[in-house]
Parts: C-alpha cells; sequence; structure tokens
C-alpha cells in the first residue's frame, strides 16, 4: 500500500489527528508498558504523523500497548494515541490475515476476576 494511503487510512480508523500533537511526552510517560515498547506512544504519533508506518507495523510494541488509555488521560491535547496504536495494529492484523487470538480461545480464558475491560478490549482487536 502506497505510503501516504497508509497514513490516511490510519488516521481514519483511529479519528485522531497526529498533527495536533506537542511532542510533550506525556502520554509515554504515563504509559505503564513503557518498559515493554521498542516505540513508545508519542513516536507512534510522530511516525504516523511523518507516513513512517512500517516499522510500527513490524513491531512487537503494538502488542504490548495494554489499550488501558491512560495516555489518552494524560495528553493535554487530546490526541488519543492508544486510538492511534489499535489502528496500526488493526493494520497489521490485517496484512496477516490472522488475529492473535481466535474467539473459541477465549472461553478457556475466562475467569470470574478478570475485568470486563479486558474482554471487550480483546474483542475490539479482531478482524471481521
Amino acid at each position: 500500500m502506497n505510503k501516504k494511503y497508509l497514513r490516511e487510512d490510519i488516521i481514519r480508523m483511529s479519528g485522531v489527528n497526529p498533527k495536533k500533537c506537542m511532542r510533550c511526552g506525556k502520554c509515554s510517560g504515563t504509559c505503564p508498558a513503557y518498559d515493554e515498547m521498542e516505540y513508545h506512544p508519542h513516536q507512534f504519533v510522530s511516525m504516523v504523523e511523518s507516513g513512517d508506518i512500517e516499522p510500527l507495523l513490524e513491531s512487537d510494541s503494538l502488542y504490548r500497548c495494554l489499550t488501558c488509555f491512560a495516555c489518552v488521560e494524560r495528553c493535554p491535547r487530546g490526541v488519543e494515541p492508544a486510538k492511534l496504536i489499535e489502528a496500526v495494529r488493526l493494520t497489521a492484523i490485517r496484512r496477516q490475515g490472522a488475529n492473535r487470538l481466535t474467539p473459541n480461545d477465549i472461553p478457556a480464558m475466562l475467569d470470574d476476576e478478570i475485568p470486563q475491560q479486558a474482554l471487550v478490549s480483546a474483542f475490539r482487536k479482531y478482524t471481521k
């Protein structure tokens, strides 16, 4: 896919305007998965804005994001980095033609202690 169209597609899917980012790094500073990620939330925003998306598609950082939206809460400009990360993740999954989990894997993972937010987040990661 053309670099320009890939960028536009990710921005459209996420509903985020990466140009609003002022590169303060507050999103990355609050990220609980920071130490696990090769690319941090502020880097995702910057790389999507510049169209440098291919490295993100190959990175395990896509699957390290907890989708906790702490970065969204912390951003003073309302950029919503987690939504960009999810859009890049969805693009990678669609390219691979597979999911990390199948719907049949979920019942074995359920217990009374798992938060409902984790289930909803898992379901959003599936392709249609």
